[in-house]
């Protein structure tokens, strides 16, 4: 019986996932609100009742009271997200909201199957992210000098990083962070932020070539750091976020070639430093032939990913606890074995609708600064899910980064939550310059109505005083007692 309700389940779940990521994209076709909160509604039901249909399945698989009571504990947390969020900020994109507890929906299912402890701590490390979030649309809408900070930024970001070399546990090769409490906390996830805060400063005040130089000797310094560090995965991010935004910000073609020759150089320089990046490319190029010298967690990888198939096995009915760390940078591939491929590029689909968003925002904001934030963050997050999901697949070397918002981890997902809140202030931002620029067009409007009905008066009163010169009195009353 449980295994027909999980089966069940699982196409439920593919169909209802598919429906919610077409909405993603079709919302964008109307032009009508009414119409786009029917949507939205919508999405937020299909939400929940995946959500539904994953615990209900795992709770007959399992027969574990604490399933069904951790599962109301979580819809209460995701329905007052999404209304923390919407009548606080009334202005706020709903359909980023939708998003981002799609995603730490689909984050909490997959953890949950993989480790009940794992799955409690991260709804308490969410919960306490986005209390702490709410306040960051606020800070963006009302902080005037956010772009003037520049140098604070820069001296925040160098300073923690450097602090993880000199006193940063080692983890999987890599001094990553510290462990405060219990809990991780990896500065890098939050140095990212600061970092595209600071390239957005930098060249929202100037692009002239000197300061383009001063502007990528600070980049180089952090990306060195990270690669001292030997948290490869972050300092590509922070590499790649500032070619972009380099180049959109200059426009000068020249400078995107020498940074890609230079990460090219970068790359053969790492290969023949460290051994743990040579161990990577060996397991990328042949996992199985290398599957007992590292090569063993990318091939469980891609065994998970071709077991489930199309349409997944169902939820406790896979392997997927058998692939080292699925909980975090493999997790794509237990959301793949268990749920279905289908399921997957569904959950790929909502996260590239994060960054049409992003990136929608971006282009309609009028202040360069923020134009500049909102093309960063939007490139760190979708670049992040690139190397991710890359790495899982084998399309790329692997390294050791997480799918934001869905893989267990701490710092990640407040830092990701707060990456998002600062999209939601911008989005506020663009709605008021939007009401603003339309008060302005309404005011001229009634400025030219105005003037208009002025000229209109004084050009009867002219025609009145010639009539009256010309010796017509007669006309002037008849003229006046018409326009009684």
């Amino acid at each position: 019986m449980a295994n027909i309700i999980v089966e069940c389940a699982k196409y439920f779940m593919i169909i209802l996932i598919a429906i919610y990521a077409f909405q993603c994209f079709s919302v964008f076709s109307f032009e009508d609100g009414e119409e786009k909160r029917s949507i939205f509604r919508n999405q937020n039901r299909l939400m929940f009742t995946i959500h539904f249909m994953a615990y209900v399945g795992m709770y007959f698989k399992i027969e574990e009271a604490k399933i069904l009571i951790f599962y109301l504990a979580q819809v209460m947390m995701l329905a007052a997200i999404i209304m923390l969020y919407t009548k606080i900020y009334p202005k706020v994109s709903r359909l980023v909201v939708n998003n981002m507890c799609m995603l730490l929906t689909i984050g909490f299912i997959m953890i949950t199957r993989l480790s009940y402890n794992k799955a409690v701590k991260q709804s308490i490390i969410v919960a306490f992210s986005v209390a702490l979030s709410l306040i960051v649309p606020t800070i963006i809408r009302k902080v005037k000098g956010l772009a003037e900070l520049r140098i604070l930024y820069a001296l925040v970001g160098i300073t923690a990083l450097a602090a993880v070399v000199v006193t940063g546990q080692v983890s999987g090769g890599a001094k990553l962070g510290f462990e405060i409490a219990g809990f991780g906390i990896q500065p890098s996830e939050f140095v990212k932020i600061l970092f595209v805060f600071f390239v957005a400063a930098s060249f929202n005040r100037s692009t002239a070539f000197k300061d383009v130089v001063i502007t990528t000797i600070v980049a180089a310094s952090h990306v060195l750091i990270l690669v001292i560090s030997k948290d490869l995965g972050a300092a590509l991010i922070i590499f790649v976020v500032y070619l972009v935004m380099l180049y959109v910000a200059t426009r000068q073609p020249l400078y995107a070639a020498a940074g890609l020759a230079a990460g090219a150089g970068a790359s053969v320089v790492a290969y023949h430093l460290f051994n743990h990046v040579r161990v990577r490319v060996l397991v990328w190029q042949d996992p199985f032939a290398a599957y007992d010298k590292g090569g063993y967690q990318v091939a469980q990888s891609l065994f998970a990913i071709g077991t489930g198939g199309w349409f997944g096995t169902g939820l406790f009915q896979g392997e997927a606890d058998s692939i080292p760390v699925a909980d975090e940078d493999f997790i794509f591939a237990a959301i793949s074995e268990e749920m279905g491929l289908i399921f997957a590029l569904c959950m790929i689909l909502i996260c590239l609708s994060c960054y049409v968003m992003f990136l929608n925002i971006a282009m309609q904001l009028q202040n360069r600064f923020y134009k500049l934030v909102a093309l960063g963050l939007g490139t760190c997050y979708i670049f992040q899910t690139f190397l991710t999901i890359g790495g899982v697949t084998k399309f790329i070397p692997s390294t050791g980064v997480t799918l934001p918002l869905v893989s267990y981890g701490g710092s990640s997902v407040l830092s990701t939550l707060i990456m998002f809140a600062v999209i939601q202030g911008l989005y506020i931002l663009k709605e008021d310059e939007e009401e603003e620029f339309e008060r302005k067009k309404e005011q001229q409007l009634r400025e030219e109505r105005k003037r208009k009905a002025w000229e209109g008066r004084e050009r009867r009163n002219r025609h009145y005083l010639i009539e009256l010169e010309r010796g017509t009195p007669e006309k002037a009353p008849a003229r006046r007692t018409k326009k009684k």
